[in-house]
């Protein structure tokens, strides 16, 4: 690896650890401490230096293995939606919680397998879950009716739904949970849901 680039990361993740402060430390994800951690910091577990990590799924610097799984997906005969197999950062973020793949299967070693804990644990049957890994745009709100139209309505984010909460127009896990803790919410949620406030973000009934 380049000086350059191992400088610039470095550096990178010392103002990601001033940003993340106190909401990252000690959050479900921060595994700085876990005894199955062989590595000497938290991001490695997920995510790799020399951004040579699992490319088909196009999410750089990703480090933590994950299978190609067949899930059950959430149906409905009320859902305007296309929803198919997890894709993008919801295929990522299933590779620890559908609970296949040990939390410690990274960076290339493996010991004794340390696996999410059951609470955590959603499995591969989704069709009691969220639907995610769908196109949510101005085109199925008009079609649901019951949806806010992301391109135009705020997120209470300081945006709109699409700006702040999709990634390229699809809904995914990271649309609801805020993986890196940084707004410091009960269940890492990227907005309270006290009132149903973050349901009510996209859905209007």
């Amino acid at each position: 690896m380049k000086k350059g680039l191992i400088l610039s990361l470095s550096l990178l993740l010392s103002i990601a650890g001033v940003a993340y402060g106190q909401k990252f430390l000690n959050s479900p994800h921060d595994f700085t401490n876990s005894e199955w951690n062989i590595s000497d910091n938290s991001c490695s577990v997920c995510h790799t230096e020399d951004g040579e990590g699992h490319k088909s799924v196009k999410q750089p610097l990703w480090e933590h293995n994950y299978k190609e799984i067949t899930y059950n997906v959430y149906q409905s005969n009320t859902l305007n939606a296309k929803v198919g197999q997890p894709t993008g950062i919801s295929k990522l973020c299933l590779s620890c919680h559908d609970g296949t793949i040990a939390l410690n299967n990274f960076g290339g070693g493996l010991q004794i397998s340390k696996y999410i804990p059951a609470e955590a644990q959603i499995g591969t049957d989704l069709r009691n879950n969220h639907p995610v890994s769908f196109v949510y745009d101005s085109k199925l709100a008009e079609e649901d009716g019951g949806l806010y139209d992301p391109a135009s309505s705020e997120s209470g984010l300081g945006a709109t739904i699409q700006q702040d909460l999709l990634i390229d127009n699809q809904l995914q896990c990271t649309s609801c949970h805020d993986t890196h803790n940084l707004m410091g919410n009960e269940k890492m949620l990227v907005i309270m849901n006290a009132k149903s406030r973050l349901c009510l973000t996209c859905h209007i009934k």
